[in-house]
């Protein structure tokens, strides 16, 4: 496929994309562009979660799932010029990114067609949030060690244990749980794939205070939490292999339109520091001109890996754009600078720059931590041993 720096997908559906976007967010819902991303997952819920909704309704909610389920069956290259003008208009961040990007293909390779058509389509309309449980106190890049349990009771799984650094559990209706469900096992063995509705007795969900002050990531706690015998994925015991291709879901073609919102980001540091003077100093300068040529190693990286399969490979996309996120957020910090150190008068709000750099920091924990990351490209990848 190729896909340019300006232009990637088919241009009939970027034109209509460009054309709704703008439509919708000139109207009822121009209040709403910017609003929400990392660090900023607290502004306007209700808003964006209604702009999932009417987004949903137009037909722009999961593009790639088949026509059954609302989705439009769009090739790779369509969805990516989706996201691409999703993120050129400066649309809010999406709420049902998890249960769009990664459960519902998750359910649509291993789900039953009960399953199908009892999860996907509220996803799809934006009527249902979800949230993945899968790292724990101890088993978060090591997931393998995972001791959240399960056991059948009276037609229904029984959910006991901890997890953590669950995005958006607090707003969420449903959680995918990693559990061990096989007494005794270990390691990858007897580990299930279940499905968990948020609002039972014996769900507690718990915020993490960032260095932002905000708390997208959360602790939940199941305490004997319930849910019907029928809500597995695969069979029991086949969790691990459930998990993973979920994972790879992670890695998808919307990571094209974020490197658009890092584009902007680059561009106000670089604005930033013409302001303070910074790019006069020849370091600094040197460090956004590279940079700048990062991204664009990051944009053909990402390209390369645009098919259904993409394997291990997705592991160096994961490394180099977090990374490279950080030292931005460092970046963004020295171009400040002294200023870069004092939060805004008013409530001690941090400006934008300041809350890249704090947040920035989490980039090469979440979603796999640069050193699993490493792992996987070293075993995986090149065939070097453990």
């Amino acid at each position: 496929m190729s896909v340019s720096d300006g232009g990637a997908g088919a241009k009939g559906l970027r034109e209509e994309a460009r054309a709704w976007l703008e439509d919708a967010l000139s109207g009822e819902f121009a209040h709403v562009r910017g609003l929400g991303g990392p660090g900023r997952e607290h502004e306007g819920h209700e808003l964006r979660q209604a702009w999932e909704r009417h987004l949903g309704k137009a037909g722009w909610t999961c593009l790639g799932w088949p026509e059954r389920y609302g989705g439009r069956a769009a090739s790779l290259e369509d969805q990516v010029a989706f996201y691409e003008e999703y993120a050129r208009a400066d649309a809010p961040a999406r709420v049902g990114h998890i249960g769009e990007g990664l459960i519902g293909p998750t359910i649509l390779e291993f789900g039953t067609d009960e399953q199908k058509d009892r999860f996907l389509p509220p996803i799809q309309r934006g009527d249902e949030l979800w949230c993945q449980g899968y790292s724990e106190p101890e088993a978060g890049s090591d997931l393998a060690n995972v001791q959240t349990k399960a056991h059948l009771e009276g037609g229904e799984w029984v959910v006991t244990g901890q997890k953590v650094w669950t995005s958006l559990a607090h707003v969420a209706d449903w959680c995918f749980v990693l559990c061990r469900t096989e007494p005794g096992s270990q390691r990858h063995k007897g580990l299930s794939y279940l499905l968990v509705p948020m609002d039972r007795p014996g769900v507690d969900v718990r915020p993490i205070v960032q260095l932002t002050g905000t708390s997208e990531f959360n602790e939940v706690f199941f305490d004997g939490a319930r849910t019907a015998a029928g809500n597995i994925l695969g069979a029991p015991g086949d969790g691990w292999r459930v998990a993973m291709a979920t994972l790879g879901y992670e890695r998808g073609a919307s990571t094209l339109g974020q490197q658009i919102g890092f584009r902007r980001e680059l561009a106000k540091v670089v604005e930033t520091a013409g302001r303070t003077g910074a790019i006069d100093d020849p370091v600094l300068r040197d460090r956004l001109v590279q940079a700048w040529l990062e991204l664009k190693i990051m944009r053909l990286n990402a390209l390369r890996m645009l098919r259904p399969d993409p394997g291990p490979e997705v592991s160096i996309a994961k490394l180099y754009w977090s990374e490279w996120h950080r030292r931005l957020g460092e970046l963004a910090q020295a171009v400040q600078g002294k200023a870069g150190l004092v939060a805004e008068p008013v409530e001690g709000e941090f400006n934008d720059l300041q809350r890249l750099y704090l947040f920035s920091r989490a980039d090469t924990i979440y979603a796999g931590s640069s050193e699993i990351q490493r792992n996987i490209i070293a075993e995986r990848t090149l065939g070097l041993p453990r």
